[in-house]
C-alpha cells in the first residue's frame, strides 16, 4: 500500500540521521525518500549505520537543497545550525515542511542567540516563522505548521522537568540544574574529550553556565511562568553512549507537600503519549534509553523557613526523545497524523 507522504533528511550519516532514518524506515504513513549527506556520497546507508544492513536500498546523495525536497512533504535537518541556515533560505519557496533539528532557530531572543551561538543571527527574520518542537508546550502550533525549530536534547529534558512548577507559578527567578550526558550527544566525529579512552571512566563538565541550550531553556519556561527564569546549568559528560539524566533544583512555598506537588505532576502529563511519571521510583536512564520516552520524577526536602527544597529529576534518551524522535513526533502532527506513530516501541533491558 502507498504511502501518504514523502520525506527527505539533509545530512543524514550522523547519530540523528541514523535515528531518524530507522524511523521513518518503519513509519505506516511516510515514505523515505532521499538521505542526503556530504560523506559517503553514493555508498549504502548501512556503511556509516551499520544496524540498516539489508534493511533499506537507499543510497546517500549529495543533492541541493531544492533536489532534496523536490516531491517531499517534509525536510528534515540533521545538520549544524550555520549549515541548516543556509539550507532553509533554500527552501523558502515551495511548501516543503522543514524541521531543523540544530540550534539555528530555537532561539526567540536575538541578543541570547549572538551571546550563545558566536555571533549575530544572519537571519533574524525567519526566527519568529519557526514554531518551538516541543509537542508538550505548542502541540496546536505544530498541527499545520511549516517551519519547527526541534529543541535540543538537555533544553527538552529539563523544560520537561520543569514544566509543570512553571505552569502553577512556582519557579522562582532562578534555577540550578545538572545534567548528565551520554557521548552520541557530541556527534559522530570524534575529539579529544568524547574519545573512549578518555570517556569510558571518566566524568567532566563543560560549558558550565556558558552551555548554547539555555537561552532556549530560559524562554520556554519564563513563557509559561509568566516571568522571566534564569537556569543556572551545569552540564557533564558521562560513559554513556545513549541518555541524559538532569537534576533540578527549586524552592517552593512550604504549603506545597509531596503529595501535592506529585499530583501536580501526575496530572500535567496524564495524557502525554511520551511522558511518564513513575509511581514507585524515580526515573532512570536504563528505563528510556532507545525509546522516545521521558521520564520526570521529584523529590521533597523539609521546610526551611517559608519554603521547602524540591528536587526534580528527568531522563531521556538523548537521540530519541532528545532528537530524531521528537522531530518525528513533530512532523507527525504537521502532517495531520497520529504522532505516536513509529515511536511507541520501548527500549531494551538492561
Amino acid at each position: 500500500m502507498a504511502k501518504r507522504f514523502r520525506a527527505s533528511i539533509y545530512g543524514g550519516s550522523g547519530f540523528a540521521g541514523a535515528e531518524l532514518v530507522r524511523r521513518l524506515l518503519m513509519h505506516p504513513e511516510v515514505e523515505l525518500a532521499r538521505v542526503c549527506s556530504i560523506d559517503h556520497v553514493g555508498e549504502p546507508l548501512a556503511n556509516a549505520h551499520p544496524h540498516l544492513e539489508g534493511v533499506t536500498s537507499l543510497t546517500f546523495e549529495k543533492l541541493a537543497p531544492a533536489e532534496a525536497a523536490a516531491d517531499a512533504d517534509v525536510v528534515l535537518l540533521g545538520l549544524p545550525h550555520t549549515a541548516s541556515i543556509e539550507v532553509v533560505e533554500a527552501l523558502l519557496d515551495g511548501n516543503v515542511k522543514v524541521i531543523d533539528m540544530s540550534g539555528a532557530f530555537r532561539v526567540k531572543d536575538l541578543a541570547a542567540y549572538a551571546r550563545y551561538y558566536g555571533g549575530a543571527h544572519p537571519r533574524p527574520d525567519l526566527v519568529e516563522r519557526f514554531v518551538y518542537g516541543l509537542p508538550e508546550l505548542n502541540r496546536a502550533a505544530l498541527r499545520g505548521a511549516r517551519f519547527v525549530a526541534s529543541p535540543g536534547c538537555f533544553a527538552t529534558t529539563i523544560e520537561l522537568a520543569l514544566l509543570p512548577l512553571a505552569k502553577a507559578g512556582l519557579l522562582g527567578a532562578t534555577v540550578e540544574v545538572v545534567g548528565i550526558t551520554g557521548s552520541s550527544g557530541a556527534g559522530v566525529t570524534p575529539t579529544v574529550t568524547t574519545h573512549h579512552p578518555t570517556r569510558a571512566q571518566n566524568l567532566r563538565t563543560y560549558k558550565p553556565l556558558e552551555h548554547q541550550h539555555v537561552p532556549e531553556i530560559e524562554g520556554a519556561l519564563g513563557a509559561v511562568n509568566g516571568r522571566p527564569v534564569t537556569v543556572n546549568f551545569v552540564p557533564v559528560s558521562a560513559p554513556l553512549a545513549r541518555g541524559i539524566f538532569v537534576s533540578a533544583f527549586v524552592r517552593v512555598p512550604a504549603s506545597h507537600d509531596e503529595a501535592s506537588l506529585k499530583r501536580l505532576y501526575t496530572e500535567f502529563y496524564a495524557k502525554e503519549p511520551f511522558v511518564r511519571v513513575p509511581a514507585r521510583r524515580l526515573p532512570e536512564v536504563v528505563a528510556v534509553s532507545g525509546s522516545c520516552f521521558a521520564e520526570v520524577g521529584l523529590t521533597v526536602g523539609p521546610v526551611q523557613g517559608d519554603t521547602r527544597l524540591v528536587t526534580v529529576f528527568g531522563a531521556l534518551d538523548n537521540l530519541v526523545k532528545g532528537g530524531a524522535g521528537q522531530a518525528i513526533q513533530s512532523m507527525n502532527l504537521m502532517l495531520g497524523l497520529d504522532e505516536r506513530l513509529s515511536l511507541e516501541d520501548v527500549g531494551g533491558y538492561p
